[in-house]
């Protein structure tokens, strides 16, 4: 298994800028947002749960997953956002830990939206990068993003786990702000140490 970074920060705090940075140096990356859909595949027995739970509205007309009922559903009822992440998590978890084994690069990032939340089931990671990102730019690029309304943005991020949260389990902090060559910069410099660290192991 290869040393492995856990990259995490709220939503829309630019997570796939920094993702695609460290794929550009040859580092893969393996994404929870990536095995959440692999999971859920038609056919597979996550997805049957999940319409065992929810209901046949919980499935588009094409038998998949509808990602905006749910997601809207989710956030209007803790329950259900609860009981959805029971069928999905373990088995996101394991698609993941699957995939970082059979990784052979120096080092490789382990992309997780809800580590903070989820933390203790991670504890085999072995560093922990938050990037980090102001509120307000947080906000304006989920309008911009999704075509919501900045209510139902704040919502969203209220949601998650408070930013102090996340960094207070951060071994690294990358501030994406919207300064692209700022993020360059961060991201090799990151890249080298990870490289130096993993040598070590």
């Amino acid at each position: 298994m290869s040393f492995v970074v856990a990259l995490t920060g709220g939503i829309a705090s630019g997570k796939s800028a920094v993702e695609r940075r460290f794929e550009a140096l040859g580092i893969h990356t393996y994404d929870a947002d990536a095995a959440a859909r692999a999971v859920v595949e038609p056919g597979s027995e996550a997805l049957a749960e999940v319409a065992r739970t929810f209901g046949p509205d919980a499935l588009d007309n094409d038998g998949r997953l509808d990602r905006a009922a749910m997601r809207k559903r989710v956030f209007d009822d803790p329950a259900a956002r609860t009981a959805l992440e029971g069928i999905l998590h373990p088995r996101i978890r394991t698609w993941l830990r699957d995939a970082v084994d059979a990784d052979d690069g120096p080092y490789c990032i382990l992309s997780i939206p809800l580590l903070a939340e989820n933390r203790a089931h991670y504890a085999w990671v072995d560093r922990v990068l938050v990037v980090d990102a102001p509120e307000a730019v947080r906000i304006e690029r989920l309008v911009r993003r999704d075509g919501i309304d900045a209510a139902l943005a704040a919502k969203m991020i209220a949601a998650q786990t408070t930013r102090e949260h996340r960094l207070s389990m951060a071994d690294d902090v990358i501030v994406n702000d919207g300064d692209e060559a700022k993020l360059d910069v961060a991201v090799r410099e990151l890249d080298a140490h990870y490289r130096m660290l993993a040598g070590g192991v």
